[in-house]
């Protein structure tokens, strides 16, 4: 019944997250595109006003004109809409989701005694650190160089620095599976916390500011203008890694963490161009399209990269019968899928319930290769094989 009630769990926090999510990416993908077309005001009494910035829209059957003041409005008006709890609400799923699949069943999802032999107590600790150490890293480097002479180029190179380090120990420690999503965890915990720690508390010390009469600081707009393009940078590689589970043969590869940094770094990249592509049509800056081709340049690499093998020519391969497949069946996967215990409701310890679930078994054994969970039973690739000649010659 626990199970059950789990996969319940993970059922309505994942859509919650994934609703949450759009909700976050959405408006931070509008704001991104927003500042990246304002032109300079056409009216003069906005400019008089201190609008730095206007744009004209149509949606949905109506015009909409939004108008930017850079420091501070001539007056605040009643209703201000603050956009935090998509960031917040989306973190606090996130965790939640991460809690229920990864954390609540660290030895079976976390923890790969091939890579690391330690207790499920020991790599929950280590994994929720990797979260806040991140953080702590990373806001320290916005600190310490981001208002130097070229400071953002030193922050993004530093950072990605950091994320090859954070990616390889990730990979050498925790199933592969559970390192991709927990560095996109780690990038998403980063974004949340500059949202809670310096966008929005800095747009409070503005308010606070122009509703005592003083002029605000501009050092807080600037402070969280730098924060929200860093999250839009991150926010293309967090999606990645997110759904990267699916695929195993993306976190299996021997040198998964090279896939996993390349992978994010493509996504960066044609973010960029979605970042630049406004400003180019205003005349603001060159055509960013090289920056959309290094990233599907990557991509290409990377899938003829892991492509596997081609079969040999002219090699055949006998067929396996189900008699030979239960004796596998029963040596790596009846632990799990047994009378005593059915993950997923799956049992396979019998021919019959085996032929019923020969479909999702081909799937997870032989197509993905999630199965057996970051194989610690020792499935070997020979055992894979013979699986999928069993499934593909009939199910004999």
């Amino acid at each position: 019944m626990e199970s059950y009630y789990l996969d319940w769990a993970n059922l309505l926090l994942r859509w919650l997250h994934v609703i949450t999510a759009i909700a976050w990416v959405g408006s931070s993908f509008y704001f991104v595109f927003l500042d990246s077309s304002l032109t300079p005001p056409a009216d003069e009494k906005l400019r008089g006003e201190g609008a730095t910035g206007e744009l004209w829209a149509v949606h949905g059957g109506g015009f909409y004109h939004p108008v930017k003041y850079a420091v501070s409005p001539p007056k605040l008006p009643p209703h201000l809409h603050w956009f935090y709890w998509e960031s917040y609400s989306t973190w606090l799923s996130g965790f939640a989701l991460f809690t229920v699949t990864y954390l609540w069943s660290a030895s079976t999802y976390l923890v790969d005694k091939s890579l690391m032999n330690w207790s499920p107590g020991a790599a929950v600790a280590v994994a929720v650190s990797f979260l806040v150490v991140f953080w702590m890293l990373y806001d320290a480097i916005c600190q310490l160089f981001a208002h130097r002479r070229h400071g953002e180029l030193i922050v993004g190179l530093l950072v990605l620095l950091l994320v090859c380090v954070a990616s390889w120990l990730a990979c050498r420690w925790f199933a592969g599976r559970a390192a991709f999503l927990l560095v996109g965890a780690m990038l998403a915990t980063a974004m949340s916390a500059n949202v809670f720690f310096w966008i929005i508390p800095g747009q409070k010390k503005v308010i606070a500011s122009i509703q005592a009469g003083q002029p605000p600081d501009p050092v807080h707009g600037q402070r969280g203008k730098q924060r929200s393009v860093h999250n839009t940078y991150f926010t293309l590689p967090v999606l990645f890694s997110m759904l990267s589970n699916h695929y195993s043969f993306l976190y299996t590869h021997k040198y998964n963490w090279v896939v996993l940094v390349l992978m994010m770094f493509a996504g960066a990249a044609i973010r960029q161009f979605f970042v630049m592509r406004h400003g180019w049509k205003l005349g603001r800056n060159r055509h960013p399209l090289p920056y959309a081709l290094v990233g599907v340049a990557v991509l290409a690499a990377v899938a003829v990269w892991l492509a596997p093998a081609p079969a040999p020519a002219g090699a055949t391969a006998a067929v396996a019968d189900t008699a030979a497949v239960r004796q596998v069946m029963a040596q790596r996967c009846v632990a799990c899928h047994g009378a005593q215990m059915q993950m997923k409701n799956v049992r396979l310890d019998s021919e019959e319930a085996l032929q019923q679930h020969a479909q999702a078994v081909y799937q997870q054994v032989v197509v993905q290769k999630t199965m057996p969970m970051n194989n610690s039973t020792g499935m070997t690739e020979a055992e894979r094989a013979l699986v999928g000649r069993w499934f593909e010659g009939g199910r004999r």
